[in-house]
């Protein structure tokens, strides 16, 4: 089970990376006017999808010592379909951008892009 996590978890990192990178060159390549707000955008979706990565990555960390309801937990659909239930806490965290996180990894990826062009 912990392998099949591990290579979830890289197969999402070389997507993210797949992903920063295409929105990187289209903004690079692209001559029209309207290149750099789309850009943008894609570089804020990707950093929002990075965020998430990250923030479900360390509540799965936080989630490990946490014990089991004994009333209503267990059993092997909470073993599941919890992994599941963390990403999407991930997603909500890095949408709510209270932490800042989201905003920081754009601007990193932004002026990655501008120091490549």
């Amino acid at each position: 089970m912990m392998s099949s996590m591990g290579s979830q978890s890289s197969f999402a990192a070389q997507s993210f990376a797949s992903q920063a990178s295409l929105a990187m060159t289209q903004g690079q390549s692209s001559g029209n006017l309207n290149a750099p707000a789309v850009a943008s955008q894609d570089v804020g979706k990707v950093a929002q999808q990075y965020a998430g990565m990250f923030m479900s990555q360390m509540f799965t960390h936080m989630f490990e010592g946490v014990g089991k309801d004994a009333m209503f937990g267990g059993g092997e659909g909470e073993e599941m379909f919890k992994s599941v239930l963390i990403d999407e806490y991930g997603k909500a965290a890095a949408k709510s951008s209270n932490l800042g996180l989201t905003d920081k990894i754009m601007h990193a990826l932004i002026a990655q892009q501008e120091v490549k062009s």
